[in-house]
């Protein structure tokens, strides 16, 4: 896998608490919810640009 597809496995949580928990590992301030799902960053764009680095 890769790409998108790699980034949302890795980044859709059940809780906004686990996605903080995330979006601090990886340098994000924010998150964002994605269809019932809780993600870290603002939005998907800053959460493919932080796990590039990663």
């Amino acid at each position: 896998m890769s790409g998108p597809v790699l980034a949302h496995s890795k980044g859709l949580y059940k809780t906004e608490a686990e996605a903080r928990q995330r979006a601090e590992q990886i340098g994000c301030k924010a998150v964002h919810e994605n269809n019932g799902r809780w993600m870290p960053c603002a939005n998907e764009r800053e959460l493919h640009q932080q796990l590039r680095k990663q």
